[in-house]
């Protein structure tokens, strides 16, 4: 696979410029180039990370997960009964939505409903419990059917964002449009316009925790009073504006461009999450030809991880993990069950001979690229190689991710603007056990996209959330991790650490798996 030309001097970068307004008086805000244009404002409806990105600015959790525990956020603290059955939650003082108005224990309660409508952790959640009851305003309890020692980790590690009640109401299908939340900064909506800009504004409201702030935990502290979010799919151009002092902070800088970009005064590159982000191909179980298993094992024989994740790092090989399974390195529930599918000889002769016994009818591997995330669309590229060396036929289209984002949802046939495979990536955190991984899951149309149908995943996802101690969910996730490779529910293709690229005089930036935009400093 050729890995995409570019130009690679800092001569030549800077010569493209990303125009920029002149600086109104006043404090400078923040300017960031986030990974992908914002297109949806609802975390709960969709997944999309650009979409996480302005959620942790929006909203606030009742619990964060602080790189090693659950700890207490919006809530002050908690009650566990006798029995293990009944959660009595108190909110802390001081918290307020962005009208002002108070957060309460009805929006709390109302905000885990939604959330557990849709969120693949929540919805296991949710079957266990028995009911959600508000005791007062700064009160609501869980009564649960049996004990979830897994509830915390859903409050705190998964994207249950608290919503006012009237926005939570709106079941989790429809698309919440109106951004009020009780964050460190508002979204300012008449600001936005989708594929160019967006921006925020510091929330005098907002009470912090007095703690140092740590992962999704701790003091939410705003420093600036403006956050400016500029949208450039071009990689030469972002990078241009970074050391052109245009822009403060690029999100995912080219891997290309990191060699030069860490030589650039005023510019450093530094990896926030050292987890790795997992680079994945959702494949659709209801459209041919990946609802046939045969063609599943066959791309399974075909894989290759070092050439997907080889197009995305080069020879910048200190940014790779592979082989890789299905849970994050630095997370428990890491094993190397099946390792040895991925590390012997790739077979395409024996993989292209299944095709042919398959029954495939030559229908076509429509794939989703997007144009403006280099390294899915390099990836998208070593995947249509892949899928034609083993006999099948690529209709590859790009497209932006926006676009991606919205079409993912489709469960049309092909022929009425259907799909067959996209790539997208999978924080740690996600990634870091069977009931946050929200691709993993076998309950056909009603999980994530993909859809794929396998009732003893579902069964194994079950018997993890009921394990009694850390031994017995390392080996239901040793079981889920051999299913998988028999039944392919979607590819792993790599492991990779992504940089960011900053200014020098942005300092402070909190370790996440997403921009944390608390904390950080002008210095």
């Amino acid at each position: 696979m050729r890995r995409r030309d570019l130009l690679t001097t800092a001569p030549a970068l800077a010569a493209v410029s990303l125009a920029a307004p002149a600086l109104a008086q006043g404090k400078k805000p923040l300017r960031f180039i986030p990974q992908a244009n914002l297109t949806v404002l609802d975390p709960i409806w969709t997944t999309a990370v650009v979409t996480y990105n302005h959620a942790y600015m929006v909203y606030d959790k009742l619990y964060g997960w602080d790189g090693t525990q659950i700890r207490p956020q919006m809530a002050a603290g908690h009650e566990i009964s006798q029995d293990q059955l009944t959660w009595t939650f108190t909110l802390r003082d001081g918290l307020k939505f962005h009208d002002n108005t108070p957060v309460l224990a009805r929006d709390a309660a109302q905000s885990i409903r939604r959330w557990g409508s849709r969120d693949s952790f929540g919805q296991v959640l949710t079957r266990y419990t028995d009911e959600i009851s508000v005791l007062d305003d700064k009160r609501f309890a869980i009564r649960l059917k049996k004990p979830c020692p897994q509830l915390l980790f859903g409050l705190g590690a998964r994207q249950s964002f608290v919503m006012p009640e009237r926005l939570a109401l709106k079941p989790g299908t429809e698309q919440v449009t109106d951004p009020t939340g009780s964050g460190p900064f508002r979204f300012l909506k008449d600001e936005w316009v989708s594929g160019v800009r967006c921006a925020y504004a510091k929330f005098d409201g907002y009470v912090p925790r007095n703690e140092p702030p740590a992962f999704f935990a701790g003091g939410k502290v705003a420093h600036f009073d403006r956050v400016e979010w500029t949208v450039q799919p071009d990689a030469a151009t972002a990078a241009a504006a970074l050391q052109k002092n245009e822009t403060d902070w690029v999100e995912q800088p080219l891997i290309d461009l990191i060699p030069m970009l860490k030589k650039s005064p005023g510019v450093y590159t530094k990896v926030i999450d050292p987890g790795g982000w997992m680079m994945f191909m959702v494949i659709n179980h209801l459209n041919p030809p990946f609802d046939n298993p045969k063609i599943r094992q066959a791309v399974m024989v075909a894989l290759d991880q070092q050439a997907f994740v080889d197009s995305a790092v080069g020879d910048q090989q200190e940014l790779s993990i592979v082989p890789t399974g299905l849970f994050a390195p630095t997370m428990p529930m890491a094993n190397k069950v099946g390792f040895e599918r991925l590390t012997g000889k790739r077979d395409i002769a024996l993989a292209k001979k299944m095709v042919a016994e398959s029954g495939y009818k030559g229908e076509p591997v429509v794939i989703m690229s997007p144009g403006d995330q280099p390294a899915l669309k390099q990836m998208s590229e070593v995947a249509r190689e892949m899928f034609e060396s083993i006999g099948l036929k690529v209709d590859l289209q790009s497209m932006d991710w926006g676009s991606v984002v919205a079409r993912r949802a489709s469960q049309n046939p092909l022929e009425q603007g259907g799909w067959g495979a996209f790539i997208t990536v999978m924080s740690p955190l996600t990634a870091a056990n069977p009931g946050s991984m929200l691709s993993l899951r076998g309950n056909g149309r009603k999980g994530w996209f993909g859809w794929p149908t396998d009732e003893r995943i579902e069964e194994l996802r079950e018997a993890w959330f009921d394990a009694p101690d850390l031994a017995r969910q390392k080996t239901i996730a040793e079981q889920i991790q051999a299913r998988y490779y028999e039944t392919v529910p979607f590819v792993v293709l790599c492991r990779m650490q992504q940089p960011m690229a900053f200014r020098t005089d942005i300092q402070d930036v909190v370790s996440a798996s997403f921009p944390m935009f608390w904390g950080v400093r002008r210095v």
